[in-house]
């Protein structure tokens, strides 16, 4: 059985996928997996879409070390990023699994959000290289494991029993100055 590294709060809102030894870069697959935290599902799947197409970047913002300015990165709020296609293929993978099973749990895709990705170092699979003067050197490839979970967010209620907001003396002092403030700026 595949040991996850939490359980969702709520487990029938809610469905999970997870890999393990990817033949992928880690560290791009972490910033790959990060970028897709917190967005719709199908969002998600056609962001990664727009990033195979060069249409979209995917934000560097913890392995920053090799990674190049970008224009686009802009729209994402960094400097850093890239188009790890690799990774990209291996999470659309992942998401699209996901879906299935939320699909199979009978919950609603639309409404379904990545709540919970988690990318994490594998064992190292090991190959040589040689080298001159009959030497030889290893040849390492830095795989991961990746998983994520996704929730079917409820629609917003209004609280029955909300009550006006109060203020200290403090505060309503400070907010009286700023409309008096206000009016003088104007006047003048």
């Amino acid at each position: 059985m595949v040991k996850y590294s939490r359980q969702p709060a709520e487990p029938s809102k809610s469905a999970k996928c997870r890999a393990d030894d990817l033949r992928v870069h880690y560290k791009n697959t972490y910033e790959t997996a990060r970028a897709c935290r917190g967005l719709n599902l199908i969002k998600a799947i056609g962001y990664l879409e727009r990033v195979l197409e060069h249409k979209s970047v995917i934000p560097f913002r913890r392995h920053t070390g090799g990674p190049g300015r970008h224009a686009m990165c802009k729209n994402v709020g960094h400097h850093n990023g890239r188009f790890p296609e690799k990774s990209v293929k291996h999470v659309i993978a992942l998401l699209t699994n996901l879906k299935s099973n939320a699909e199979q749990k009978g919950l609603d895709v639309e409404k379904c959000q990545i709540s919970h990705v988690v990318t994490q170092r594998a064992v190292n699979g090991r190959r040589r290289t040689y080298r001159a003067h009959g030497r030889i050197s290893p040849y390492l490839s830095s795989n991961a494991h990746c998983e994520f979970h996704c929730t079917e967010q409820a629609e917003r209620v209004e609280r029955a029993d909300k009550q006006q907001v109060r203020y200290t003396k403090k505060q309503f002092a400070r907010s009286e100055e700023r409309r008096v403030g206000k009016e003088c700026r104007s006047r003048w």
